[in-house]
């Protein structure tokens, strides 16, 4: 076609122009090039484009996942993670920390009120802000991708982690049964004791106490030493609360426990002034550390870390902050000591961090695979290496501490109001929490905050009705 388009046009300007024919040459040379580069250009766009410019499609990129997450202690790790996984995969994973967790709680609430969120993030909150997110459609259910292959992502992970992240039929929140977070570590609540200190006191470092008689009998004679008792964050009021509910547990088993939250057991009942008098018993007997009503967690956690304590009351994400504030001390861990012999120990525990999929997200297929893969043993095990949490998945174990595997035998044990049936009222709780710092601080006794719960939980069961 070429060649034809050429003769032609010599033969026009031969007999029209009578151009010389050294010119003519120049001309045919000049053709050839442009032929030769328009060709080359042709298949350049075609190996640029690849297979998506027959569909009228731009270039493709590589795919991109973006997390947020609070986690400063565990964002060196993630990042290696990501970039382990980019490596594998081809898919970049950019992790963006905020800090501390009261900005990124406020980021989360803000960017999903604007569709903004990304595709994975964590939800920090009480099971009714979990739910609301899902009903409005932040959140998928990894429900599916949990059961496949009969099951083979949900059963590597801790039951009672995944309780935290699962909704049951008919729950009292409305949203569709199933489960819609994966969660990447556990935590359990529970008491530790310094080693050293109870040598000190002539106590036996490897027998810590296991009833309240013992327990009362320790802090007896570290008080003859000159050691405190006691230490914990009770500044921050949920850990009153959780101490308090797992004592009522003990005491009175959780079904009245549940019972009271729904207003057919009143907080004047014998039982629960038992659980009081336990924290007036505690503070009439010099059990506790000083100050310990206005105490943040940081700074119970720093008395320990510095032996200015024999007890402390703190979760298990303590293994790595007493490492890096004193990595020579030695500590056992113990459940909170038994009141009634007749019932089990509970303590609060669970999912301690957990990661959600954004249901809107374009790569909400890829950011599924991300967390399969970020929960599996290999990756859980480099986590508890490297961050000294207690991994989700009880295939990886084998590879923690002693102190962390000590602390994987409570999850038997753990419960949560996150899967309670039925949970307290806001004011309620507040009143209940401050209720027990005026008893420790002798401001009021078990018996009147008994009284005054009773009458306050009526009140709001009535504005609720």
């Amino acid at each position: 076609m070429f060649k034809f388009q050429l003769s032609k046009f010599k033969s026009q300007i031969n007999s029209n122009l009578k151009f010389p024919n050294k010119l003519l040459n120049y001309l045919k040379f000049g053709f050839c090039h442009l032929f030769v580069i328009w060709i080359l250009s042709f298949v350049v766009l075609l190996n640029g484009c690849g297979s998506k410019c027959a569909t009228g499609t731009s270039p493709s990129k590589a795919k991109k996942i973006v997390v947020w997450h609070w986690m400063t202690d565990r964002d060196e790790a993630f990042q290696e993670l990501a970039k382990q996984y980019e490596a594998r995969t081809g898919i970049e994973v950019a992790l963006e920390l905020y800090a501390p967790s009261d900005a990124y709680s406020q980021k989360v609430r803000a960017s999903a009120q604007a569709l903004a969120l990304p595709d994975i993030f964590g939800l920090l909150g009480e099971k009714r802000d979990f739910a609301a997110f899902i009903k409005a459609g932040h959140v998928a259910s990894l429900t599916e991708e949990m059961n496949a292959d009969f099951g083979a992502w949900k059963n590597m992970l801790f039951e009672k982690a995944l309780a935290v992240n699962e909704f049951k039929e008919n729950n009292e929140y409305g949203v569709t049964a199933g489960i819609y977070g994966a969660p990447i570590d556990v935590m359990n609540i529970q008491m530790l004791y310094n080693k050293a200190l109870f040598k000190k006191a002539g106590l036996d470092p490897e027998k810590p106490p296991v009833d309240w008689e013992s327990f009362v009998d320790a802090c007896t004679k570290l008080n003859a030493a000159g050691i405190q008792g006691l230490v914990s964050g009770w500044g921050e009021v949920w850990m009153i609360d959780c101490l308090a509910s797992n004592f009522a547990f003990n005491v009175m088993g959780p079904e009245k426990v549940f019972a009271t939250l729904r207003g057919e057991v009143p907080y004047s009942d014998s039982q629960w002034i038992k659980v009081f008098s336990l924290f007036k018993e505690m503070a009439d007997k010099k059990m506790l550390a000083s100050g310990i009503v206005t105490m943040v967690n940081k700074s119970a956690e720093q008395s320990f870390a510095n032996e200015r304590a024999a007890f402390a009351f703190n979760g298990s994400w303590c293994v790595n902050v007493y490492h890096g504030m004193n990595p020579g001390l030695d500590y056992g861990v113990m459940l909170p000591p038994k009141i009634n012999p007749s019932n089990p120990v509970y303590i609060w525990g669970g999912a301690g961090s957990s990661f959600l999929v954004n249901d809107r997200s374009s790569v909400k297929s890829e950011a599924i695979e991300f967390l399969k893969w970020l929960t599996s043993p290999e990756q859980q095990a480099f986590l508890a290496e490297k961050t000294r949490n207690l991994p989700s998945n009880k295939k990886a174990l084998a590879k923690i501490s002693a102190l962390l595997a000590d602390f994987s035998k409570g999850m038997e044990n753990v419960t949560h109001p996150n899967v309670w049936p039925v949970n307290e009222l806001p004011k309620v709780i507040e009143r209940f929490d401050k209720g027990i710092q005026s008893i420790i601080i002798g401001e009021k006794t078990p018996e009147e905050l008994g009284a005054e719960l009773t009458k306050l939980k009526a009140d709001e069961m009535a504005k609720k009705k």
